[in-house]
């Protein structure tokens, strides 16, 4: 199942991809949204973020071949960051280059969506409580974070966290391509077999941290290859079985 949200008529709303077509939902999926109406074409809508998260919780170096691209040591534990809901926009929505920075860089990721809460939970129960994956942009604006030792500011601008085109049900996400492309150049193209942790190893440590909601999103980290963005610039995500999230970048 491929679920979206999109804007008609001035409305929001979640729906269902059935082929070329969306079958609207009454609510989130995740929260026991049930089809309704008759199926609209899916040409020419408007879609937005198929997330409306309290929380996205991200993870840093992951991925080893990143991590000694900018000079770290794989951490031995997970690096836990979070971003504000804020920073979240859809496929097609700008990415804005704040002025406070000269140097912001694209990392393409695998986002996860929680179907239901998780707390103190094993991987194997982590497992179980998502609803499904997406595509995910860690937007990050890189001179502020080698300058402070937190990473609130550098990853939380608002536009910093691109998500979509879709959340996907079902999806094998134990050996995915990762694919960054910048006005059509290849810039990151891993696999998610690399990750240091996987997914659910991933979901089971932040849970023993906090409670992870339903619509919540995990980002698990970015191969190696990050680099700038600039205004007038286009960024894919591109993740096997998700489809491509693209984004200007203003």
């Amino acid at each position: 199942m491929r679920i979206c949200r999109f804007e008609r008529a001035g409305r929001e709303a979640w729906g269902v991809v059935e082929g070329d077509q969306v079958r609207a939902l009454s609510d989130a999926p995740w929260a026991g949204g049930l089809p309704e109406g008759p199926a609209i074409p899916l040409a020419g809508l408007a879609l937005l973020a198929p997330v409306a998260p309290t929380k996205v919780l991200c993870v840093g170096r992951n991925y080893a071949a990143h991590a000694k691209e900018l000079g770290n040591e794989t951490p031995k534990e997970p690096l836990l960051f979070l971003k504000p809901s804020t920073a979240v926009i859809g496929p097609g929505a700008a990415i804005r280059i704040p002025e406070v920075s000269a140097e912001v860089h694209h990392e393409a990721e695998l986002g996860v969506v929680l179907g239901r809460p998780l707390t103190r939970a094993s991987p194997q129960e982590a497992r179980a409580a998502v609803f499904g994956f997406t595509c995910l942009n860690d937007v990050t604006a890189r001179d502020i974070q080698r300058a402070e030792k937190q990473f609130t500011r550098a990853k939380g601008f608002d536009t910093f966290c691109p998500v979509g085109p879709v959340v996907e049900t079902a999806l094998d996400v134990r050996d995915v391509s990762v694919i960054c492309r910048v006005n059509g150049d290849v810039r990151q193209q891993g696999h998610t077999r690399d990750m240091t942790w996987d997914p659910f190893e991933l979901l089971s440590y932040m849970s023993w941290v906090m409670t992870l909601l339903p619509g919540d999103v995990v980002a698990t980290g970015t191969p190696e290859g990050v680099g700038p963005i600039r205004r007038g610039d286009v960024v894919e995500v591109e993740i096997s079985g998700l489809g491509i999230l693209s984004n200007p970048v203003t």
